[in-house]
């Protein structure tokens, strides 16, 4: 009789600490669920946040690139203009000197 209660008392005392492990682990279990879903918010925050940042970054290079080209573009044509106008003035001046006559331009 000894011996029953003995064996009973250890199986009891088994199955509770047995099922008290099953729960804890089972709560171990959702809350990693949670930290997972935390994380990928949070992943998916930063992406927004570095989406964001390249966006702008690209829109300053944009701008910089345009007013570079803008001016590079505008003393170019100032350049040619000026050149342009050079080789007019010598076509024009040309047949004169050809013919022994002075610079008009």
């Amino acid at each position: 009789m000894q011996m029953i209660r003995i064996t009973r008392s250890l199986l009891v005392a088994g199955l509770g600490l047995g099922l008290g492990c099953g729960i804890g682990i089972g709560q171990t279990a959702g809350q990693d669920m949670k930290d997972a879903g935390h994380a990928t918010k949070d992943a998916a925050v930063d992406t927004g946040h570095a989406t964001q940042d390249a966006a702008h970054d690209t829109a300053h290079g944009t701008r910089k690139v345009y007013h570079k080209t803008k001016h590079v573009t505008k003393k170019a044509y100032h350049k040619t203009a000026e050149g342009t106008k050079t080789a007019a003035h010598r076509t024009e001046n040309a047949g004169d000197a050809l013919a022994g006559k002075p610079d008009q331009h």
